[in-house]
């Protein structure tokens, strides 16, 4: 048992990187077109407006092998003439493409394959990734004018040796 107070300044320091590590922000994966996935006769127009987009969401392009194609164009001009001569990507193997949203604007994505003209086309307009939620647990305020930082570490720290003190069998003071 004389290793186990060496454990302890180990034990506070995880606890501490664990209580101070950002949450993990959640991204979304959106099937385009939903269960109809990408195909012609699918009102593209309609299904962006009912999802928010944020920046590092997934975008998930399912389609028939062989026969449709993603291509990413670079503006509106390219989307509305369903002109894919200058695209940002173009994917036509396999029998799905992703791409990760990583920037904030519109994005615009069409069939090359004579589809387009039909309607097989999507514009998705994304938006800076959302604040992440509030704590859990708020901390108590501050009445000598601290900043809530600093109670939240002192709290944190209080409860990690507490915590620590008490795996480890040592005595502490309530």
């Amino acid at each position: 048992m004389a290793a186990a107070p060496n454990l302890l300044p180990l034990l506070m320091l995880l606890l501490l990187l664990a209580a101070a590590a950002p949450a993990p922000s959640a991204a979304t994966k959106f099937v385009v077109g939903d269960k109809q996935n990408w195909a012609p006769n699918v009102n593209y127009t309609a299904w962006p407006d009912k999802y928010h987009f944020h920046v590092n969401d997934w975008l998930q392009f399912n389609y028939a092998r062989d026969m449709y194609d993603v291509v990413q164009v670079r503006d509106e001009e390219a989307y509305e003439k369903c002109d894919p001569t200058n695209p940002v990507v173009s994917y036509s193997r396999g029998r799905n493409f992703v791409i990760q949203l990583t920037q904030p604007g519109r994005y615009y994505f069409i069939c090359s394959r004579g589809y387009c003209w039909g309607g097989m086309k999507v514009t998705v307009l994304v938006e800076p990734a959302p604040a992440p939620p509030p704590a859990a647990v708020a901390p108590p305020p501050s009445t000598n004018g601290a900043s809530s930082s600093a109670v939240v570490s002192s709290w944190v720290l209080a409860a990690a040796a507490l915590l620590c003190a008490a795996v480890l069998g040592l005595p502490f003071a309530a």
